[in-house]
């Protein structure tokens, strides 16, 4: 394998140190190090940060191959920072079986520009109606260690305690889509002054509020762990702060998309902006973003969420919900938690790696960067503005919120076990 010595980074953001990778681990952090015989990366003025971790990305593959593959979205993970990805199950075939996720894994594996951990659905077909097999897809190739019926809310609340009870002994996490069904048939948007407007049917805040409500105190029942997806409204930050209060084994995320926009974009009826859940208002983005600074929300998740054009480029109503986020997550974190002084470069750290790798049970990522970690590392320059270009990223689709913002920083390298994924901003 080969050797590096990263000169002159700035340690999540600390001072400037040599950072000297051997064999695929970090065999020495300070100043000054000796590289003979190292390939030199020129780090200064950029901030070193663990490789970044990502508990919420869909890669289409299998079965919607035209909107984005395992090794089209692993580059656009490479670019953005990670050096792992959590696989969601609404695939085509669903990954509820060891078969399917053993082939994503190995898709990842093949690819080879981040690890790709698969998550499993709770039920099969993401039906909502029979329990997964859960054991099996824990004991396959893949380690499967969170499941989701993400896209699908598990309604049944009989289904989400054997889900709960199932993976406890494997210690093993049931990451729920809050959303309850019957109070969003039809919804288009979040439910308030801007839908109302717009005469766009709303999404009420307490249909992810009134799920999180149950499945908390399910966990806390059960005693098993529960991680609430893409946290949308100040509602549901108070609940999850109740219950880690009460020390209920709950984490929560919260997607960049939601720290940055609300609901006043659908006033351009662009579905561009069209997500689920949806954007919320701006009192909302305000309480998550203070949410993650102070622990009650974990970590960011990006939810990335690729689509073919025409699944976008057509009337609101019918118009596919999602949006990408790989590439842009670091610079939208930098824009909506470090400039506005919630957030140093170790919180990032913290919320970007550290604590989705330990939810997400990747033994191997999220490590601080010291002697002896894996040489999972990401160079970030946060010194650049520059416009979001849709046609200049690496996913297979174009559907970013961001296109044409002026955002801070970008990815100069990553390192995935010591190896370059991508180097000058370039892929490897």
């Amino acid at each position: 394998m080969s050797t590096y010595i990263i000169k002159g980074a700035r340690v999540l953001g600390g001072e400037p140190a040599d950072v000297l990778v051997r064999d695929g681990v970090i065999a020495e952090v300070g100043t000054g190090l000796d590289g003979s015989g190292a390939q030199v990366v020129d780090a200064a003025g950029l901030v070193a940060l663990p490789g970044l971790v990502d508990l919420h990305t869909h890669l289409r593959e299998p079965g919607r191959e035209d909107a984005e593959t395992v090794e089209s979205g692993t580059k656009a993970a490479a670019m953005g920072g990670y050096t792992a990805v959590h696989a969601m199950a609404n695939t085509d075939p669903v990954a509820d079986t060891a078969g399917v996720v053993e082939q994503v894994w190995r898709l990842g594996r093949e690819a080879g520009y981040c690890d790709v951990q698969p998550v499993g659905a709770v039920t099969r077909g993401i039906a909502g109606e029979k329990l997964a097999e859960l054991g099996a897809m824990a004991d396959s190739a893949a380690r499967v260690r969170v499941f989701s019926d993400d896209g699908h809310c598990v309604s049944d609340a009989v289904i989400m305690r054997r889900a709960l009870e199932y993976v406890k002994a494997f210690d093993g996490v049931v990451a729920q889509h809050a959303q309850e069904p019957r109070l969003t048939e039809g919804a288009q948007m979040n439910e308030g002054e801007m839908s109302a407007a717009l005469g766009l049917r709303g999404w009420p805040a307490v249909a992810e509020e009134a799920i999180i409500a149950r499945d908390v105190l399910l966990a806390q029942h059960v005693g098993s762990r529960l991680h609430v997806c893409h946290v949308s409204t100040a509602g549901s930050v108070e609940i999850i702060r109740w219950a880690k209060s009460k020390g209920c084994p709950v984490t929560a995320e919260v997607t960049p998309h939601h720290l940055l926009l609300n609901d006043a974009k659908a006033g351009t009826y662009d579905p561009i902006f069209k997500v689920n859940p949806p954007l919320r208002t701006a009192d909302d983005v305000t309480a998550l973003r203070h949410a993650l600074a102070d622990g009650t929300i974990d970590c960011v998740a990006t939810d990335h969420a690729p689509h073919p054009v025409e699944a976008k480029e057509t009337e609101w109503a019918v118009a596919a919900m999602g949006m990408i986020g790989l590439e842009t997550a670091l610079p939208v974190v930098q824009e909506a938690m470090v400039e506005t002084g919630l957030l140093d470069w170790a919180g990032v750290a913290d919320r970007m790696s550290y604590r989705p790798a330990k939810i997400g049970r990747l033994s191997g990522q999220g490590r601080p960067l010291e002697a002896g970690s894996p040489a999972n590392i990401t160079l970030y320059d946060p010194s650049p503005r520059r416009a979001v270009d849709p046609s200049a990223m690496t996913s297979k689709s174009r559907n970013t919120p961001f296109a044409g913002l002026e955002l801070p920083g970008r990815v100069v390298a990553t390192f995935l076990r010591g190896e370059p994924t991508v180097l000058e901003g370039k892929l490897q």
